[in-house]
């Protein structure tokens, strides 16, 4: 007999803890709403600290998302200039040999302004790049070294 009154004094405690917690439950939610509409009255739309609390909250959630588009844009530029880079070269390469094989003077980088920036513009991605990952310009580092330090910048910058 003993062993039920136990039992059932044991079920009380556990009532009484379950009501507590419902009753703190509904009181937070009168605090919530409390909060939410003195809220709304004192504060404009985007400066209402419980909308504020929330956008950060979802601006976390997406963070890791944002990093991870980030990356894959990073890469795409990097291979498109790549590309780019291979490309031009390539054509720059066969029109030299045209020209010689025709007789006519081969064109320099110095005389060709388009060639000439679009070095630059590659040359200050490579810039760009260095200064995030703190590494040194270097003579002949070529894409593959960028592509390297890049990565290296995303990864480390997460």
């Amino acid at each position: 007999m003993s062993h039920q009154s136990n039992h059932h004094h044991h079920h009380d405690a556990v009532d009484g803890l379950v009501n507590l917690f419902i009753k703190a439950n509904n009181d937070l939610n009168i605090v919530q709403n409390r909060l939410d509409k003195e809220f709304r009255e004192i504060y404009p739309d985007n400066a209402n600290p419980m909308k504020l609390v929330a956008r950060i909250k979802k601006i976390q959630d997406e963070l890791p998302s944002l990093k991870e588009q980030c990356r894959e844009l990073l890469s795409a530029k990097q291979d498109l200039i790549d590309k780019a880079r291979t490309t031009i070269v390539g054509n720059r390469a066969s029109l030299q040999r045209l020209q010689t094989s025709m007789g006519i003077p081969v064109t320099n980088d110095s005389d060709d302004p388009a060639y000439t920036n679009f070095n630059e513009v590659i040359d200050e991605w490579a810039l760009q790049v260095r200064s995030k990952t703190g590494e040194e310009a270097r003579e002949g580092s070529d894409s593959e070294d960028i592509n390297k330090m890049l990565f290296s910048a995303i990864v480390e910058g997460t």
